[in-house]
C-alpha cells in the first residue's frame, strides 16, 4: 500500500551475500504482516509471516531476521512491491513480473488461485516494460512504460477498473485510460487511484467511505476523474486500507476517506469525501508518502517523517482482551499460556505503527524521530508496521512485529523506530544475512494440506511445476493474453 515511483534501477553482479557483507537498501516494502527489501547487486531479502508464501523462501515458516531470497539470484530485479499476502518483483533485463504468494481470486496472475510459494513469472506480461507495481489487498495494478494500466485480482467492488465486478486471474487492460497516459498507481484493500501525466487523480472501486474522492460514497466499475481540487495537480498518491493520499506539485498533502481512527490526519474522525488539504502540514513540501491499514506516513523535502492514525489494536484487561472493529468492541477469553521466551501474551497487544513511542490513536500529524537526527530517505506502511530508510543508509522498523516482521530477530512489537541491524550501516557489521535454501530447480516444494490451493511437483518434468486444479474452475495460463507493452 506504499507509494512507488519509477523503478529504481541500480544494479550490480547480484552476488550472493554472504561473510557479512553490507549492501545498501535500494528499495522496501510491507504487506500485511511480511517485509521486503531490494539491496544493492539487484538481492532480495524477506521476512515476516510466511503462512502463504508471500516470502518466496518455498515454505510456510516465519523468518524473523531478514532473509535472502536465492531464488530470484541473477534474475536482475529491480523492483519489490508487497500486497497484503502476496509479493511481486519485476525484472528489468528480463522485462518480466514475478508473484508469490496467496493466490485466492487471481491475485498472483498466473491464470489460477493457486498459491505459489517460490517467484513465478506472470506470463501474460512477458515483455511487457512496467515502470510501476502497486498491490492492494487481493488485487494489483501495473503502469507500463507507455503508461497503460493493467489490472489483475479481486474484484467484488470494481477495484479492477474494468467495467465488471468480475475477478480477473491474469493481468487486463483498462479501457478507460485509452489515450490517457498514466503516470503511477495506488491500491487500497478494494479500492484503487491513479495519477495521470497531467496531474489528474483518478478513482475507482469500494467508494463507501469516500476514499475514491467523488463527493459520495458510492462504487465505481472504471476509473472516474477527481474533480474537487482546483488549480492543483498532483503528483503522488497512496491508498490505506479504505483511505487515500495525495501530494501536489505544489509540495501539499490531501487525505480523503475513512478517519474512524484519524488516519487522515485532520484533527478529528471525520470522514472526508474529497481531497482536503492536511493544514498540518501545509508548510512544509512533502515528498514522499505512505499509507497503511489505519495510520499514514508523510516525508517532508527535509528528511522529517511524520505519522498519524491507528496505533494500537487489542486492550487487555485481566484474562480478557477487547479487539478493534469496524462496528463493535468483540470481547474474547484468552486462555493464558505458559511463556515462551518471555514473549508473554501480553506483548503483543501493543502496536506503535505511528512509531512516536506511545500506543494512542494520533488523528494529527506528529513527528517521528530517529537516533542523531537521521533524514528518512523511504517510508513504507505495511497493515500494522512501518518502515524507513535514513540517509545514514540504515532500515528502522516499528509496530506490531508478531510474525517477525520487523526484522530484528523477535516477534516483539516495538512503538519507536528500531534499528534493523542486519541491513543497516550502523548496524551489526560482519552478521551474515541468512539464504533460503530452496532450489528452483531441485524439485522440491512444500505442499500444504488438501483443500488448499498449492504448487505441486511435476515428477516428470525436471525444474518446472505443475499447479494443482483445487476446485477445477481455474484458467490456463493464455501465452499472449495481453500485449499492453
Amino acid at each position: 500500500m506504499e507509494v512507488e515511483g519509477e523503478m529504481a534501477m541500480e544494479g550490480g553482479t547480484g552476488e550472493e551475500v554472504k561473510g557479512g557483507e553490507y549492501r545498501r537498501v535500494i528499495l522496501i516494502s510491507a504487506g500485511a504482516s511480511h517485509s521486503v527489501a531490494l539491496l544493492y547487486g539487484n538481492v532480495v531479502c524477506s521476512w515476516g509471516r510466511g503462512e502463504d508464501g508471500q516470502l518466496g523462501h518455498g515454505d510456510p515458516e516465519d523468518r524473523i531476521s531478514p532473509t535472502h531470497l536465492s531464488a530470484l539470484d541473477g534474475l536482475g530485479v529491480t523492483s519489490v512491491t508487497c500486497g497484503a499476502d502476496h509479493t511481486t518483483a519485476y525484472s528489468e533485463s528480463c522485462v518480466q513480473l514475478y508473484s508469490w504468494g496467496w493466490g485466492d481470486f487471481g491475485r498472483l496472475g498466473h491464470g489460477n488461485s493457486s498459491d505459489f510459494f517460490t517467484p513465478q513469472p506472470i506470463k501474460a506480461l512477458d515483455g511487457v516494460r512496467i515502470k510501476q507495481i502497486a498491490c492492494g489487498d487481493s488485487h494489483c495494478l501495473a503502469v507500463t512504460l507507455l503508461g497503460e494500466v493493467a489490472s489483475w485480482g479481486r474484484n467484488q467492488n470494481g477495484q479492477l477498473g474494468l467495467g465488471t465486478v468480475e475477478d480477473s486471474l491474469v493481468p487486463q487492460k483498462l479501457q478507460a485510460f485509452q489515450g490517457i497516459p498514466v503516470k503511477m498507481v495506488a491500491a487500497g484493500a478494494e479500492h484503487s487511484t491513479a495519477i495521470t501525466e497531467d496531474g489528474e487523480i483518478y478513482g475507482w472501486g469500494w467508494g463507501r467511505y469516500g476514499n475514491l474522492g467523488l463527493g459520495d460514497r458510492e462504487d465505481r466499475l472504471v476509473p472516474q476523474r477527481v474533480s474537487s481540487v482546483k488549480g492543483e495537480k498532483m503528483i503522488l498518491v497512496a491508498c490505506g486500507w479504505r483511505h487515500t493520499i495525495s501530494v501536489s506539485t505544489s509540495g501539499g498533502l490531501y487525505t480523503f476517506g475513512w478517519s474512524k481512527y484519524g488516519q487522515l490526519g485532520h484533527g478529528n474522525f471525520e470522514d472526508h469525501l474529497t481531497p482536503h488539504k492536511l493544514e498540518a502540514l501545509r508548510d512544509h513540501f512533502i515528498s514522499q508518502i505512505s499509507g497503511g491499514w489505519r495510520h499514514s506516513m508523510a516525508v517532508t523535502s527535509d528528511g522529517k517523517l511524520y505519522g498519524w492514525g491507528w496505533n494500537k489494536y487489542l486492550v487487555v484487561l485481566g484474562g480478557f482482551f477487547a479487539i478493534s472493529s469496524d462496528t463493535a468492541w468483540r470481547w474474547c477469553l484468552v486462555s493464558l499460556l505458559a511463556d515462551t521466551g518471555g514473549n508473554s501474551w501480553w506483548r503483543w497487544c501493543w502496536f506503535g505503527q505511528v512509531g512516536v513511542g506511545d500506543n494512542v490513536d494520533h488523528c494529527s500529524p506528529v513527528q517521528v524521530l530517529f537516533p542523531h537526527d537521521q533524514k528518512v530517505v523511504q517510508i513504507c506502511c505495511g497493515w500494522r508496521h512501518t518502515l524507513a530508510v535514513t540517509d545514514r543508509q540504515n532500515v528502522f522498523s516499528w509496530g506490531r512485529g508478531t510474525n517477525g516482521q520487523l526484522g530484528h530477530g523477535d516477534s516483539f512489537d516495538r512503538n519507536l523506530p528500531t534499528i534493523i541491524e542486519a541491513m543497516s550501516f550502523d548496524g551489526s557489521s560482519g552478521r551474515q544475512i541468512e539464504s533460503s535454501s530452496v532450489n528452483l530447480l531441485s524439485g522440491k516444494f512444500w505442499i500444504p494440506s488438501s483443500g488448499r490451493f498449492a504448487v505441486v511437483p511435476d515428477e516428470t518434468m525436471q525444474g518446472q511445476v505443475a499447479v494443482s486444479q483445487g476446485n477445477g474452475s481455474d484458467a490456463s495460463v493464455p501465452e499472449n493474453d495481453m500485449r499492453i507493452g
